[in-house]
């Protein structure tokens, strides 16, 4: 792999780190100095170490942590037994041709000659996935005596008892789940916390006045307090049942009007125990609903549009960012979870006088980066950019959209780029690439449709940077807005890091009309012939959020870089993880333990979902990526 060095610099490489860079990275140097900035707050994880049978042996792969010097290698062990004569300094992956579906596998650091303590010890997967029994709901009857079932949605994970593994926190989506325009009586949504063998841990109810959707109930899931275990976090009513069973407000109220729409009544905010589901704080949800019209209908649609984030808006320690609407009216407000107490940080509405022409910028998902590289991150909301002071940075003008894609997507250019689509039909631009600092568009093509959907990822290694594609003929550019090909993948939804190589997969699902659902699969695509290979098709499982068909979390969870898939199995009795068995001689950090993609994996979850990036460009001819500058929280 031939790779030009010091393109571009992420903004938290500091000098001390910068001089130690020497990471195993097929053909990488030492990467560029920039200027220092202060370290960020991340979890403390463990090695999670896999093993995986497979046609030639045990695929065993492992983590390389943010925390940890570039010169550590690794010694692997089969029963007891060092399985590599030297010690391995090229990967975080390794395929034991002697292995067996018995074997007992551990990993041992080996720092300046010394091996250091062991992983722990893991034995091996019959498959290339983990089936996590989860406990499905008992349906119910809505008062207009419509039954309803429950299936599992989306999902996110953090530590939530301090022991250095994930755990799962899902969503359960009754099967009359509505959109905000649609009228209608809902089901209950469930959170629902499990260690990864499938234990629950607790269970939040979040009662009849929170109707279930996609845009209602966002979630987070992030230690926002750094004592080592996740808090979560959500739009809260009248009735919700903690995961003690307390109930929050009170317990007989029922606001639903007779369209199944809850536009009265009492909204709140809740930080709950990662580890007990318990409330640990609930106060007033900023912004109130007030007049619903105000938010551009009067039916209760545009309203009730919430999104959530998680953003380091010191540069040190994350904050919680929730939001209401984007159609019109547009409020975003911080908060602080520290030492017990919730406060709130900054309000930014579009109807102050400061913030003129940021209403209807919005989209129905969002990211979080630090995209003017003074270390503190701020909010993009769609074409609005929110500073990390709660001040409007810029908007472009382009209105609403369904997709978007924020990293450093074009690794010639300096800084951090924006892939948008765009849904008004009078926009400039349906489909455009900006730059994420001062929202100056760098390229765009006109399309005159609501232009749904857009992806970005590396997919041709003749390109530098990530190619960019989305509907209604845009077709595949790069990244600086040349014309590829008007052929375009089929799919337009997720990418993933999967086999061996740099570029970046193509995740989805293939949807039966007949059936109404999706099966999730992989494919890759072949850049010279212009079609696509399927590298994993997961059948049994079933994608979420109808035609959507996004997994139920695709994040890098265990293992090396690569990520890892979830899906619900179709009888949503089990969550499926897949892990790839691909070996890559590629080594890198824990994407976890990357700001940009941890914070992507957390707000995942919201609205429409999108795939996480990283705050460096990841792909063909890419750069030796630096250190992170973080510190870890202490585990309990």
């Amino acid at each position: 792999m031939n790779v030009a060095l010091g393109q571009k610099r992420p903004w938290y490489l500091t000098l001390s780190l910068a001089l130690a860079i020497a990471l195993v990275f097929p053909a990488v140097g030492p990467a560029s100095v920039a200027s220092a900035a202060s370290a960020r707050q991340m979890e403390n994880l463990n090695r999670g170490l896999v093993a995986v049978k497979v046609s030639g042996g045990v695929f065993v792969s492992w983590r390389l942590l943010g925390t940890e010097p570039s010169s550590i290698g690794f010694n692997l062990y089969r029963n007891g037994t060092k399985v590599n004569s030297g010690v391995i300094t090229g990967s975080t992956n390794y395929l034991d041709a002697s292995g067996t579906a018995s074997s007992v596998y551990e990993v041992r650091p080996v720092l300046n000659g010394t091996e250091q303590a062991s992983s722990g010890t893991v034995t091996v997967w019959a498959n290339n996935y983990l089936d996590i029994p989860i406990s499905r709901p008992s349906g119910g009857t809505t008062p207009d005596g419509v039954s309803y079932t429950y299936s599992a949605n989306d999902a996110s994970v953090g530590d939530l008892d301090g022991d250095g593994d994930y755990e799962i926190v899902l969503k359960w989506d009754p099967s009359n789940s509505k959109d905000n325009s649609q009228s209608g009586y809902t089901g209950n949504a469930y959170l629902d916390a499990y260690e990864m063998d499938g234990t629950r841990l607790w269970r939040i109810d979040l009662g009849i006045n929170i109707r279930a959707g996609a845009h209602y109930s966002p979630f987070l899931v992030y230690d926002f307090d750094g004592d080592g275990k996740a808090e979560v976090v959500c739009k809260t009513a009248d009735g919700t049942k903690d995961g003690t069973g307390a109930v929050i407000g009170s317990s007989g109220a029922d606001y639903r009007n007779s369209s199944g729409y809850i536009l009265s009544g009492p909204e709140y905010l809740t930080v709950f125990s990662g580890s007990t589901g318990a409330n640990l704080a609930t106060i007033d949800y900023v912004p109130p609903r007030g007049t619903v019209s105000s938010w551009g209908d009067s039916y209760g649609n545009r309203v009730d549009r919430f999104l959530a984030a998680v953003a380091y808006l010191d540069g040190v320690r994350p904050s919680i960012v929730m939001t209401r609407g984007y159609y019109t009216r547009t409020v975003l407000v911080a908060f602080d979870w520290r030492n017990g107490s919730l406060t709130r940080r900054w309000t930014f509405d579009s109807n102050s006088s400061t913030n003129a022409g940021t209403a209807g910028q919005g989209n129905h998902n969002l990211s979080v980066a630090d995209v003017d590289n003074d270390g503190k991150d701020e909010i993009v909301y769609g074409s609005l950019t929110v500073d990390d002071n709660g001040a409007k940075l810029y908007t472009t003008g382009l209105g609403h959209g369904d997709a978007m894609h924020v990293g450093d997507l074009d690794p010639n250019r300096s800084g951090l780029e924006v892939f948008k689509v765009n849904e008004s039909t009078s926009a400039a631009y349906g489909a455009e690439m900006h730059d994420a600092a001062t929202g100056t568009v760098l390229w765009g093509v006109h399309t005159g449709a609501d232009t749904g959907r857009g992806m970005s990822a590396d997919i041709d290694p003749n390109y530098a940077g990530e190619e960019a594609w989305a509907s209604n003929g845009v077709g595949l550019r790069s990244a600086t807005g040349a014309l590829i090909s008007s052929k375009t993948p089929s799919s337009i939804n997720f990418g993933i890091w999967w086999d061996g190589d740099l570029q970046r997969e193509l995740l989805d699902h293939t949807w039966s009309s007949s059936t109404s659902t999706g099966v999730g699969k992989i494919d890759k695509w072949n850049y010279a012939s212009g079609t696509e290979t399927r590298l994993l098709t997961a059948t049994g499982t079933y994608s979420n959020n109808s035609t959507k068909g996004n997994p139920s979390l695709q994040a890098d969870l265990i293992g090396d870089w690569r990520e890892e898939v979830i899906w619900r199995t179709a009888d949503s009795t089990a969550l499926r993880m897949y892990t790839t068995t691909d070996i890559t001689s590629t080594r890198l950090y824990t994407l976890m333990h990357d700001p940009v993609y941890r914070l992507g994996v957390a707000w995942q979850n919201v609205g429409y979902n999108q795939p996480p990036h990283t705050s460096y460009f990841l792909g063909y001819g890419m750069s030796a990526p630096p250190a992170p500058n973080i510190y870890v929280t202490a585990k309990s």
